[in-house]
């Protein structure tokens, strides 16, 4: 397995983009995190605002860039026909889609750490200039305070089941433009149908079964008792779906040619 794991390692240095598509996922990431959080007020009388979720929503946008980035690691090598030659070299295909996973989680986990602190710290600098200052009950950022680091490393986490899901799909559908288009569906379709259906019922079942919606709760260090779903249960959710991905994708790479 160490031989496979370098290989994938070797391959995913070497494609063109995929530094540069983790480095925009970084960059976009920090960015939307910095503006919104230059851009929400919060007065003196209060706002009700989740400071490090404000903060950590760069994260919104990152993931469809660390997405496009796992579905190439796939799709990118069945276009070069390079797929024909790694399953001649690894006939064990599970073996194969479980060292891309593998390598994969450990190249996004350590963008999104980077992604991550980078939001909290433009962050923590930004926000009590908006009024999130400790006498409006808004303690500056810090990894010390045990929600903000649920909220950091489930961001992280996060991240990193979304490179998952998005590796699965690709495994199983294999051209990258139907792969992303899938993915950004799943995770964006989802809440615009929770918006546009008007039984709030609904609205919550969609809310808990969403892979952003869900799994971004992580994210929630206020109000814990208004969510639809619980932090962790939420990451589950998603998790959830990144296993049925991998799954399916695992089948699909046993039972069809290359």
């Amino acid at each position: 397995m160490r031989h496979v794991l370098h290989a994938e390692w070797t391959k995913l240095r070497t494609a063109g983009g995929t530094g540069a598509l983790l480095l925009l996922a970084i960059a976009l990431t920090v960015a939307l995190g910095a503006g919104t959080s230059r851009a929400v007020i919060c007065p003196d009388a209060g706002c009700g605002e989740d400071g490090v979720r404000v903060a950590l929503t760069g994260v919104t946008l990152g993931q469809a860039v660390v997405a496009i980035a796992a579905v190439l690691a796939v799709s990118g090598e069945y276009g070069t026909g390079m797929m024909r030659t790694t399953l001649t070299a690894v006939p064990h295909r599970i073996g194969v889609l479980t060292a891309k996973a593998a390598v994969l989680t450990a190249v996004v986990s350590a963008a999104g750490t980077v992604a991550v602190l980078g939001s909290l710290l433009a962050g923590r600098l930004i926000l009590p200039g908006n009024g999130f200052t400790a006498a409006h009950g808004y303690p500056p950022l810090s990894l010390a305070d045990g929600a903000t680091l649920r909220a950091a490393a489930g961001s992280v986490l996060y991240l990193a089941l979304i490179a998952l899901l998005s590796l699965g799909v690709a495994a199983a559908v294999r051209e990258a433009a139907t792969a992303v288009g899938t993915v950004l569906g799943l995770l964006y379709l989802f809440p615009v149908v929770a918006h546009v259906v008007g039984d709030p019922e609904w609205q919550r079942r969609l809310a808990q079964v969403a892979p952003m919606s869900a799994g971004l709760a992580v994210q929630s260090t206020t109000g814990l008792d208004r969510l639809v779903i619980g932090p962790w249960a939420g990451l589950g959710v998603l998790a959830a779906w990144a296993a049925a991905a991998l799954l399916t994708g695992g089948l699909v790479l046993r039972r069809r040619d290359a």
